[in-house]
């Protein structure tokens, strides 16, 4: 039951939170709520998966296996770069983004639209940093509950940012043979 002092509280905390908005943006505009929703969805959702794996009754490892640190490691950083940089993925960003350009091979630099909450869905889905928490925490669900899928799934991964650094190395290779 609501008494009448519960509305006066209400308008205080959100006032403070809009002072405290106003005065850390300095001018800049940053999405302080968004980036508080974005932290809440992704308490949401990595509870989501704790709550599935001990549904599961999936025992969870004393410590992690250094080879699937870096096996995590080389694949979220591999998969954050496809989902926020890709050519091929801009379509998963766009309602988000402005294509501004392409930067570096197979890559794209996009903007984050400053549309309510777009901004803030932007700039995570342009930021392969930003993206890779979400990766890394998806892929280490994915080990406890479907460990030899999500296994092969990040040894793809690994091979194509292996495949990647190749590719960068050859082109490097063949400019400084040829001057170009």
């Amino acid at each position: 039951m609501s008494t009448p002092t519960d509305g006066g509280v209400v308008k205080r905390l959100r006032r403070r939170l809009r002072r405290t908005e106003r005065t850390y943006s300095a001018g800049e505009g940053r999405p302080l709520r968004g980036y508080a929703a974005a932290m809440t969805a992704f308490g949401v959702y990595t509870a989501g998966w704790a709550a599935v794996v001990r549904m599961r009754g999936r025992p969870l490892p004393d410590r992690p296996e250094p080879w699937d640190v870096t096996l995590t490691a080389v694949a979220t950083f591999r998969l954050s770069r496809l989902l926020s940089k890709a050519s091929v993925t801009s379509p998963l960003r766009a309602p988000f983004t402005t294509f501004q350009g392409p930067q570096g091979p197979a890559e794209l630099h996009e903007e984050a639209r400053s549309e309510g909450a777009k901004d803030t869905v932007g700039e995570l889905l342009t930021c392969p940093f930003c993206m890779s928490v979400w990766v890394a925490s998806t892929l280490t669900a994915g080990q406890l509950l479907w460990p030899r899928a999500t296994r092969t799934a990040m040894g793809t991964l690994t091979a194509l940012a292996g495949a990647d650094a190749l590719q960068l190395t050859y082109s490097a290779l063949v400019a400084k043979t040829t001057g170009e």
